[in-house]
């Protein structure tokens, strides 16, 4: 072999391995709105966005249409914040009523109070902004310096007023992950007559039909998805053995609580499959399936139907389980 040619060689090695070692740019926190309800699986979904680098959370709207009431819901979203050390986050709720008017239709019985807040020993937030949860959400959208993805946990009143008031929004929504519905299974029982309605989706279904027919690009993360993702026995011992952190040691106080319900299969991973999703899509099976929401009072009132006519949105089935417990117990304990 020539000198040159042994130099040539050498050069070519040497580029090789700066190529192989040279450091990849650190990828930017997708920016991100958690629209939430706030009740006990908001709060591990919210837990594992907040360890989760992928993601910066630019604010947390409150809906009290669904499973807590505002200032409880604020008050649980600013502790939370404060748990996970999250710094400062804006937080605001909007109103306790669906879009249209009238009662909300969860027992109140079942809603988070301030009291139940206060049980939960979460630390001291700071407070919630002077702006209300509409109005919040319509902002950040329109600070973002790209799009913005939605993660929304509740009833949809806040982001379908925000669409109202300001349609353009729509034009810098990324995607809008989404825990409701049931599309192709049985839905939550909400009342006697109504057996194929999901609670988020029952709440406000006029809200829903809004937000759907947007136009923003929607993941629905349903009881299509959830019902293969029961909260199991096994799963609460697996993370009482491994609760390195606040975060963690939260969430196993949170399903301890619902140990009765755990035990008799009706408890799910409904929004922290929805947050999982958001981060790892591949965790599910998506399928584009045209569907509309009920908003018609009646016996599927909420119901969110497969039509030919419908909004195309992707919709998750198949979750795989191991991965989305393991995912998420080592967020909650991301940092110990």
């Amino acid at each position: 072999m020539s000198k040159k040619v042994m130099v040539f060689a050498l050069v070519c090695c040497l580029m090789s391995a700066f190529v192989v070692s040279a450091p990849v740019a650190a990828q930017e926190p997708r920016p991100l709105i958690i629209d939430t309800d706030m009740t006990s699986d908001d709060f591990m979904a919210m837990l594992y966005i907040f360890n989760n680098p992928a993601f910066a959370v630019k604010a947390i709207t409150v809906t009290g249409t669904g499973f807590s009431y505002c200032d409880a819901g604020v008050e649980a979203a600013l502790g939370l914040l404060a748990l996970a050390d999250y710094g400062d986050v804006p937080v605001s709720c909007w109103k306790d009523t669906p879009l249209m008017g009238g009662e909300n239709p969860v027992p109140p019985d079942w809603r988070t109070s301030l009291e139940t807040v206060k049980a939960l020993g979460l630390p001291a937030g700071g407070k919630a902004v002077d702006v209300d949860a509409v109005q919040l959400f319509t902002d950040t959208v329109t600070a973002a310096d790209s799009a913005i993805e939605v993660l929304a946990l509740g009833p949809l009143t806040n982001i379908a007023e925000a669409f109202n008031k300001t349609p353009v929004l729509v034009e810098k929504i990324k995607r809008i992950t989404i825990m409701g519905g049931a599309v192709d299974v049985a839905g939550s029982s909400v009342t006697d007559d109504n057996t194929s309605a999901e609670w988020n989706i029952f709440c406000d279904p006029p809200a829903a039909r809004i937000v759907f027919e947007s136009g923003a690009p929607i993941t629905l993360v349903g009881l299509d998805a959830t019902d293969d993702a029961p909260v199991t026995p096994a799963f609460v011992d697996r993370l009482k053995a491994d609760q390195k952190t606040p975060e963690a040691k939260l969430v196993a106080m949170l399903l301890n609580n619902s140990a009765e319900s755990i035990s008799s299969g009706g408890y799910f991973f409904w929004d922290p499959l929805a947050a999982v999703v958001l981060a790892n899509p591949d965790i599910v099976t998506l399928q584009e399936r045209d569907v509309t929401v009920i908003d018609v009072p009646g016996a599927e009132y909420g119901r969110t139907k497969p039509v030919g006519n419908g909004s195309r949105i992707s919709v998750a089935s198949k979750p795989d389980s191991a991965a989305l417990e393991t995912s998420l117990i080592d967020a909650w304990n991301a940092g110990a």
